[in-house]
């Protein structure tokens, strides 16, 4: 009955204690009032004709009970609460900076390199509903795969066709870096940043790294590097008229230049090793860009004493007519 309903006094609940105070007065006067008469035998009286009256004496305290009841609930004021909210997202404009070059085929993750890059990310997207994200990829040179979108279905799609050779190989990672600046620098969004993935060293392109850090440290776009490669050497497949062959490669990360980059945009380097450790760094990303949501809370409630104030008026006045008329003679 009273599901969704809040009270504004509940203290004067506490006068509920009235109710069984005032029927334990009733029958402690009805006993005094009413006395009993003991005889040997009834059959020198008359039996009087039976009236179902007296049954109903007992009507006036009932009615007197709830109405004092429904009385109290009106004076605790009861509510109903009715309330909702109004969410504003702003959301972080995300690119993806994704190296696709040959070395990224070494099988030191799992299938390799680019797959499990691709793959983990893919995550990173799904978990990110509220932000635009884009895909840029870089080899030898580079261009925008996906623009920045909140249709993450076709981000999605397009980062999973992706492959080695889609470009000439190499690899540009001062390209790579300023194309996903380009996307970004007419974002009005308050938060911006890359996320920059590659396995080398800058071998590639016309723009340097750290000229490309600059440009992106003027607009405000964070970059997140992330080396991905084991430590030493790693089995790289190479196709041969016996099938395929795995070769050891080293690793050439440019650890000092990638974390340059992050240190100059306000961004953070991390260095994978395997499919763990890559999904571990995105999860830290995840954590240190979170949207912001301003959520703005609205309350009505409606009075709702009234139906309760009138029924304990019509239940004592129903009491005091019976009481009058119809009870008198049960009463007396």
């Amino acid at each position: 009955m009273f599901s969704g309903i809040e009270f504004a006094h509940p203290g004067f609940f506490w006068l509920f204690v009235i109710i069984p105070a005032m029927v334990g007065w009733y029958i402690w006067r009805e006993q005094k009032l009413y006395g009993s008469l003991s005889v040997s035998a009834v059959k020198g009286f008359a039996l009087p004709v039976k009236s179902k009256l007296p049954k109903f004496r007992h009507l006036s305290i009932i009615l007197r009970s709830l109405a004092i009841a429904a009385l109290i609930v009106a004076l605790a004021r009861p509510q109903s609460s009715l309330s909702w909210q109004n969410s504003t997202t702003e959301g972080i404009d995300i690119m993806i900076a994704s190296d696709i070059s040959g070395s990224m085929l070494a099988e030191d993750f799992q299938p390799n390199r680019l797959e499990a890059g691709k793959n983990i990310a893919i995550d990173f997207i799904k978990n990110r509903p509220d932000d635009r994200i884009g895909l840029v990829i870089f080899s030898g040179e580079s261009f925008t795969q996906c623009p920045l979108t909140i249709d993450h279905d076709v981000l999605i799609n397009l980062y999973a066709d992706v492959k080695y050779g889609m470009i000439d190989d190499g690899t540009a990672i001062g390209m790579g870096l300023a194309t996903a600046v380009n996307r970004l620098k007419e974002s009005e969004a308050k938060s911006k940043m890359i996320i920059l993935l590659t396995d080398g060293s800058n071998n590639m392109g016309s723009i340097p790294p750290l000229t490309a850090a600059e440009i992106a440290k003027d607009f405000g776009i964070r970059v997140y590097t992330v080396g991905i490669g084991t430590h030493g050497f790693a089995p790289y497949p190479v196709q041969t008229p016996f099938g395929v062959q795995y070769q050891k490669i080293p690793v050439d990360v440019d650890e000092g230049t990638l974390t340059k980059i992050a240190n100059t945009t306000g961004g953070k380097y991390f260095r994978a090793t395997d499919n763990q450790t890559l999904k571990n760094i995105y999860d830290q990303i995840d954590k240190l860009e979170k949207a912001k949501i301003d959520v703005t809370q609205f309350h009505k409630k409606t009075e709702l004493f009234l139906p309760f104030a009138l029924i304990a008026l019509f239940l004592l006045s129903l009491e005091f007519i019976l009481k009058n008329t119809w009870l008198r003679g049960a009463l007396t």
